[in-house]
């Protein structure tokens, strides 16, 4: 319980991971961001330092908890010359729990190994109210006994935290994890807009679905959402677009054709094209549903609780 945490990306996740582990009565030593001023707003809260360099968190921390947006990000703060995570990371713990490619967390795992510094993935599969309440999924990679030493500490973050494999290993199954999901959102979106098109009751439509093979995770998650239009966002558009764009890039390295995630790839990169890539997931539905986003919105009652 002595350690030392850091965090590098304090938005909607990365803040709220850190608040539970204040709360579980560990130290947030330091936080750093992009955006200063919410770097600053987290760090004054929690009592932490707001370090305005990558290496002062580093330096003033045991065990660095990364949370950025995509590889380019990641390649930042670990290999920029005048300023990085790698820094005088002798002995140095790092924990990065973005969705990224596979091999981006093979290159931090053995950048942290030539500098006898230590690294996994944890990689999330739940929303921001689970970060805040500690119920994550995390998928873990990197050395096993590296996971052994934080494995309590994580486990005050997750409610079902499961050890994948070697580095890399995680961040696999967890573009597999979003690209089904992904697939399964674009799915009922469809399912939905046609049934809206062909003057169905949305709500009875979606109770059949819940009773039948039609029934699914995302049901639960996001039909009341595409039903009411509230894509108010806790998983963008644009990032499902990225996450299952990982999955193509696996498959085309292991030569496997994958039909139904190329056409969700380009249905959430056509949300982006056409500047929608900042609602949730849930607002590809504006593809098929008459009129797109330009409709009232309602709140819907469940708003993710359930994720």
């Amino acid at each position: 319980m002595a350690k030392k945490i850091g965090f590098v990306g304090v938005g909607r996740m990365g803040a709220n991971m850190a608040r539970r582990l204040n709360d579980c009565g560990y130290k947030i030593a330091s936080v750093y961001d992009v955006n200063r001023n919410t770097a600053e707003a987290v760090a004054k809260e929690l009592g932490a330092k707001h370090s305005r360099k990558l290496a002062d968190v580093t330096a003033s921390s045991d065990i660095i908890i990364t949370v950025v947006t995509n590889d380019a990000a990641m390649r930042r703060i670990f290999f920029s010359k005048n300023d990085n995570l790698l820094t005088s990371a002798r002995g140095k713990t790092f924990i990065n729990c973005a969705t990224l490619t596979p091999k981006v967390h093979v290159e931090i795992d053995r950048a942290t190994r030539r500098v006898k510094a230590f690294s996994l993935e944890a990689c999330m599969a739940s929303s921001i109210p689970q970060a805040r309440q500690g119920n994550l999924y995390l998928m873990v990679g990197g050395k096993k006994e590296t996971f052994q030493r934080v494995k309590a500490m994580l486990s005050k973050m997750s409610s079902n935290l499961r050890y994948i494999g070697g580095a890399g290993k995680a961040a696999e199954v967890k573009a597999l994890v979003n690209m089904v999901m992904n697939i399964n959102t674009a799915a009922l979106a469809e399912g939905l807009g046609l049934g809206a098109a062909l003057k169905h009751d949305l709500s009875m439509l979606q109770e059949v679905f819940s009773q039948t093979g039609a029934n699914s995770r995302v049901l639960e998650t996001d039909g009341e959402d595409m039903q009411n239009r509230d894509h108010e966002c806790y998983f963008s558009c644009e990032h499902a677009a990225k996450d299952s764009g990982i999955a193509a890039s696996l498959a085309r390295d292991v030569k496997i054709k994958l039909p139904l995630n190329d056409a969700t790839v380009n249905q959430y990169k056509l949300m982006v094209n056409v500047g929608l890539g900042d609602l949730d997931k849930s607002g590809v539905a504006e593809l098929t549903f008459k009129g797109r986003y330009f409709g009232k919105k309602k709140k819907s009652a469940k708003k993710k609780a359930k994720r």
